[in-house]
């Protein structure tokens, strides 16, 4: 075999390890994808969950809303109409908007600067949420019980002795768990984009 026929032999070998190693890599980041998208695909769907809830709750109170007959019960229903139905909107889009980062199409330093913007709103919109959450808890009691049962809560004082202390503590346990879980997964889902860096 002359020089140049192994020089054109090498080249060819050179081109096509090249072609393998840019489809390798294509393939990993598309697996990386995947997983990154994965991470939030559980949360969406208990978000989804509840957002379907609160507007179905929202809904109900609309459709029941001329017997709040007095002006606190009118601004109790108001308050709760807004929080059901923007908080569940805004967790969605924020979770929609750390979801639909592609990491396949920019550099490292540009995803993780856009990963931590989005992570940022969201774990923002989960403090806001928790916040209103014991608002909501104490300004949405005498709508349902007017709403629900045609009774105003506010003049029975036995319900706010037991109500207020369980729910504010059912609500400071769940929230707490909820807001470490999406901490876990933000975290992971770092994690997850990290590994791009090594690999560069």
């Amino acid at each position: 075999m002359e020089l140049e026929e192994m020089q054109a032999v090498w080249s060819q070998m050179t081109t096509e390890l090249d072609k393998q190693k840019k489809l390798t890599n294509e393939i990993i980041l598309k697996m990386t994808q995947q997983r990154y998208s994965n991470k939030f695909g559980k949360v969406s769907t208990y978000e989804s969950i509840g957002a379907v809830v609160c507007f179905a709750m929202a809904i109900y109170i609309l459709l029941h809303f001329n017997r709040l007959d007095n002006w606190y019960l009118i601004l109790s229903g108001i308050f709760t109409l807004l929080i059901l139905l923007i908080m569940p909107v805004l967790v969605l889009r924020s979770l929609s908007q750390i979801k639909r980062i592609n990491i396949t199409n920019s550099n490292y330093t540009e995803t993780l600067l856009r990963y931590t913007k989005a992570k940022n709103q969201l774990l923002l919109m989960q403090r806001i949420g928790i916040y209103l959450g014991f608002v909501l808890t104490l300004v949405s009691l005498p709508v349902f019980g007017k709403v629900f049962r045609n009774k105003d809560m506010l003049l029975e004082g036995q319900i706010w002795s037991w109500y207020i202390p369980l729910m504010l503590i059912f609500l400071f346990l769940f929230a707490r768990w909820g807001y470490t879980c999406y901490q876990h997964i933000t975290h992971s889902a770092e994690d997850i984009i990290r590994e791009l860096e090594e690999g560069e």
